[in-house]
């Protein structure tokens, strides 16, 4: 039992890394935004009654057609884009039967034989020990070279469009099963990856990609409580070396990233146990109990489903022409890879920096609103990270809520490049100020506040020669070597101007004064 708790906390290597490989590939349904369905004109919105979101079409009623949603297709081809996929030029849909309780129709319209977007790849961090950390044996290719610039590279099999099955509702009464077909016939786009994933921290750190991909292009709000975003898990393990893979088991049922990495570390930890017993992994699906930790068996998987796919019939095949492909990619926002790798390489900033920054959208595209107006990166990059962020999140909000244009706080930042202002004014006046008044400023509140430094070197000599006349001691025991004691001619020059002197300027004058007179 100790070593199972040690695999699924993660503390420490879990001992059977050094025997078998762990193989894992993610199937990721993401619910697109749109108005209406995806066949049908019925709407597509969460929380609303249940059953309302309905027609003659999501029922399935007999002589009833689906129309295409052209906007689902054009969502699916900028996550294509954006996850560096072949965009098919010509397309058509399939029927999927398979016995669906919660969609009337009895089967679902969704893509086979040609995805509208294959063979891509997302880039991660780069989590991997060892110049055998990305496997060139791999059927998806090499990706060395990734990992030595630090990420490490997971394909993109296909994404293909579908739509979504209604809910069946098991816990509010113990007798009956409740359907709600609201969600029947709702637009998904599934993305299904490479089994190039090794560790459940991979896992983790491709969805939080995959999402971050989908709320940049506005295409999905990456919510996995609400079912918005799903992810099933084929899992398996091969001997160290060996290149064919061995016996995956598919888990379903995860509600967030942090489960979808605990039972992937559980289930390899599991099937190890299986092998080294000498035992057999039989292919099944499993589904993942949170509370305890642990996966257990649903259903057996050892024959594979006739899901008789055939084109569908009802609707046209389509096409997706140049023009439809660069329209949709220029109209698409900087995506967080090409933003990192621009805050990092151009702008000079860490990696944890463009991180931070690029995380989410609003923050990313205020930073880049910021940088327009001021060449300082990294003051701009500690103003959006440091005080606005802390602000928004004290009180719960967005950055859409946040009172600072980037205009104004590209302001504040050249008052203090320009000296004007110190960063401790900058931060505990100034950005206070600017966050109560929405018209004025940084310049104008300084102004009016009586707020910028004073540069009068006059002024700042005449203070230093009144306090080394009150403090005479203070002033031998500095010319004697005690050169910390710099700081109490600074606090009292400070002191003196009200907090308005340039510190720099007036350290300057302080130490010369000290010299001079000594000399």
């Amino acid at each position: 039992m100790s070593t199972k708790k040690e695999a699924v906390t993660g503390t420490g290597a879990p001992h059977w890394s050094e025997k078998y490989e762990l193989v894992v590939g993610l199937e990721v349904h993401a619910q697109l935004i749109t108005n209406s369905k995806a066949y049908s004109s019925d709407p597509n919105a969460y929380g609303d009654h249940p059953n309302t979101n309905v027609s003659v079409v999501t029922l399935g009623h007999p002589g009833t057609l689906p129309v295409a949603n052209k906007k689902v297709v054009e969502l699916a081809v900028r996550m294509g884009l954006a996850t560096n996929c072949t965009i098919a030029p010509w397309m058509h849909y399939a029927r999927k039967n398979y016995f669906y309780p919660d969609l009337p129709k009895g089967y679902q319209i969704t893509q086979d034989h040609t995805p509208i977007c294959t063979k891509g790849h997302v880039d991660i961090p780069n989590t991997r020990t060892g110049a055998g950390s990305a496997d060139p044996k791999s059927p998806s290719g090499a990706r060395d070279s990734f990992a030595a610039l630090g990420m490490t590279r997971i394909g993109i099999t296909r994404i293909h469009m579908e739509e979504d099955a209604g809910k069946s509702i098991h816990d509010m009464d113990p007798f009956n099963t409740l359907v709600d077909l609201n969600r029947a016939g709702v637009p998904l786009i599934e993305i299904v990856s490479e089994p190039d994933i090794r560790s459940g921290q991979e896992a983790y750190d491709y969805l939080v990609e995959i999402r971050r991909l989908v709320r940049y292009l506005d295409i999905c709000d990456g919510n996995m409580e609400e079912g918005s975003l799903r992810c099933d898990a084929n899992i398996s393990l091969r001997p160290i070396g060996q290149e064919n893979f061995g016996t995956r088991c598919e888990v379903k049922n995860m509600n967030s990233f942090r489960n979808v990495m605990r039972a992937i570390e559980y289930e390899a930890q599991r099937q190890s146990e299986v092998l080294d017993a000498g035992g057999v992994i039989h292919m099944e699906t499993r589904t993942f109990d949170a509370g305890k930790g642990i996966t257990i068996g649903m259903r057996s998987k050892e024959l594979a489903h006739d899901y008789r796919y055939f084109p569908e019939p009802d609707l046209q095949p389509i096409t997706v022409s140049e023009a439809m492909k660069e329209a949709i990619r220029m109209d698409m926002p900087p995506l967080p890879r090409e933003l990192r790798e621009k805050y990092v390489l151009k702008l000079g900033l860490s990696d944890y920096d463009a991180g931070i920054l690029t995380d989410d959208k609003a923050t990313a595209l205020y930073y880049e609103a910021v940088i327009a107006k001021t060449n300082n990166y990294k003051s701009a990059a500690n103003w959006v990270m440091g005080d606005m962020r802390g602000w928004l999140n004290e009180r719960g909000l967005e950055i859409s809520e946040f009172p600072i244009s980037a205009e104004r706080l590209a302001g504040l930042i050249a008052l203090i490049d320009r000296n004007k202002v110190s960063h401790t004014v900058a931060s505990q006046k100034l950005f206070p100020l600017l966050l109560d008044d929405a018209s004025s400023t940084a310049e104008e509140l300084a102004i009016k506040h009586d707020l910028v430094q004073s540069t009068d070197e006059g002024l700042i000599e005449r203070l230093v020669h009144e306090v080394m006349a009150k403090y005479p001691e203070k002033v031998a025991a500095y010319r004697n070597g005690n050169k910390g004691l710099l700081g109490l001619f600074m606090g009292e020059v400070m002191k003196g101007t009200k907090g308005k002197a340039d510190p720099k300027r007036a350290n300057e004058v302080v130490r010369k004064l000290l010299e001079q007179e000594n000399g």
